[in-house]
């Protein structure tokens, strides 16, 4: 389902969802916060208020508590003014926490989706769906989503009376062994109106084994005003919470076979073992091989093809474009047509424009090859422009950095470099101009121009027989 398709089914019902994120996450044995280890390329936080505000959320309040000042920062950074956050100095519980959020919950929102930070799996028609079962129950004051599982150990146990009407929320630690055999769970996604909400948690009370303030003593207060509603979801792994880092693991692999599915379904051929990172888009009739890692705000073109094992961080891949096996490019601009690699680097700040080529082993750095350059073969361009129809030749260097500054080399259209040259920047090689093989240039080489700078060859006869000679004999 779309996002503007979320968004119209939920016309008419403001939401604020609260998002439970201030616990330090122990068995994650990190000193960042545990919403903050990424999966996708995203941190687990970002997946859960996306799904949010996807579902139709206006806003959303964070509450933090560890390391809560580079959750706020990442938050702010991400999503702007949409997100705030709430502090929970100490941790009291999930009532506790959403006490401590409700001060950020607007007047005006008609109920609060309440979730957890670690679940990042979280589909936002999962929501929709929640949302429109409280809207189609007027009476009810929450409702919630539930799924089975074979092994509930850890989870809230769904109580239900003989007409099958969820009556509580029972805690495993909390529950008697009749209760611990039930395999509906509680994964902890809410919605509740906001005028039930702030009176059921005043009435919290710390009784349960841990003396805390138990949110899911909410459900027992809704059921008993109205009901609360039970939405039963098929796919348990998608309500999963994140522990440790294997389940973090496991949890990116499943989005990643997520995303790449939804990527396929717009009309790109993804091959198995290709991981697309959240935020990354891909033209129709692109694709994308094996062992690809699509990073950041990576935007492939329409039938472009992005061969096995490459790399790409924040690039622009035009259409029909192609980037051969392992090929490894950052902040960098790939026109249409062009051809990278096999085994091409391109650094920060690079333009490959259309019909240019950069071929086996050659850098780039904070360089632009112009339409139709070529540079096929074991080269380091940095900080240069290459103009239009230019050529390369192996063995290239820009000699850019003086150890003090980086300098510019400035080749022109049609320009032709031999193989093994050097060219000491600052440099302007003309439009036109050669450069022998082998050559060092130190000055600028006028258009139309042969620049050659090597010693004269001298053959000597003979010399070689005498030198093994002498060799042999010292041995």
């Amino acid at each position: 389902m779309s996002t503007s398709a979320l968004h119209a089914s939920l016309a008419g019902l403001d939401l604020t969802a609260v998002i439970l994120a201030a616990g330090q996450g122990t068995r994650m044995k990190s000193k960042r916060a545990k919403v903050l280890h990424q999966l996708c390329g995203r941190p687990m936080i970002h997946h859960v208020v996306g799904a949010a505000f996807d579902a139709g959320v206006k806003d959303v309040v964070v509450v933090v508590g560890f390391d809560g000042d580079n959750v706020s920062t990442y938050l702010t950074g991400a999503f702007g003014d949409r997100a705030s956050t709430a502090v929970q100095a100490e941790q009291k519980g999930t009532g506790h926490a959403v006490q401590c959020a409700m001060p950020g919950v607007k007047k005006e929102a008609d109920a609060v989706l309440v979730l957890c930070g670690d679940t990042p799996l979280l589909r936002a028609p999962d929501l929709v769906k929640l949302c429109e079962a409280l809207a189609a129950a007027p009476a009810a004051p929450m409702a919630m989503l539930t799924c089975e599982v074979d092994d509930p150990t850890g989870y809230g146990r769904i109580l239900r009376n003989e007409e099958g009407r969820v009556i509580a929320i029972r805690e495993h630690r909390d529950a008697s062994d009749a209760e611990r055999a039930v395999r509906e769970i509680n994964p902890g996604v809410y919605v509740v109106r906001r005028a039930f909400l702030a009176e059921a948690l005043g009435c919290l009370k710390p009784d349960n084994a841990q003396a805390e303030l138990y949110f899911t003593d909410t459900v027992a207060a809704a059921a008993a005003r109205g009901g609360a509603v039970a939405v039963k979801v098929s796919d348990a792994g998608s309500l999963a919470g994140i522990n440790d880092r294997a389940q973090l693991a496991a949890a990116e692999d499943a989005l990643y076979a997520r995303l790449a599915d939804d990527v396929r379904r717009t009309g790109v051929t993804v091959r198995t073992g290709a991981r697309i990172d959240a935020g990354v888009t891909v033209g129709a009739d692109a694709t994308i091989e094996s062992g690809v890692v699509l990073r950041g705000a990576t935007t492939i073109g329409s039938g472009a093809t992005i061969d096995v094992g490459c790399v790409l961080t924040d690039v622009t891949v035009a259409d029909n474009a192609k980037l051969q096996p392992y090929s490894v490019a950052t902040k960098t601009r790939i026109g249409e047509r062009a051809q990278v690699g096999p085994f091409s680097h391109l650094r920060p700040e690079s333009v490959i424009e259309e019909d240019a080529h950069v071929g086996n082993f050659v850098e780039l750095k904070k360089t632009t090859m112009r339409k139709g350059a070529k540079a096929n073969h074991l080269a380091y361009l940095g900080d240069g422009d290459v103009g239009e129809g230019a050529n390369i030749g192996a063995g290239t260097i820009f000699c850019n950095y003086d150890g003090f500054k980086k300098h510019r080399t400035e080749i022109g259209a049609g320009a032709f470099i031999g193989s093994d040259s050097q060219l000491v920047a600052p440099i302007t090689i003309g439009a036109g101009a050669y450069v022998g093989t082998g050559t060092t240039v130190t000055k600028d080489v006028p258009a139309g121009a042969l620049a050659i700078g090597r010693a004269k060859q001298e053959n000597k006869e003979g010399y070689a027989d005498r030198l093994r000679a002498r060799l042999k004999a010292a041995k």
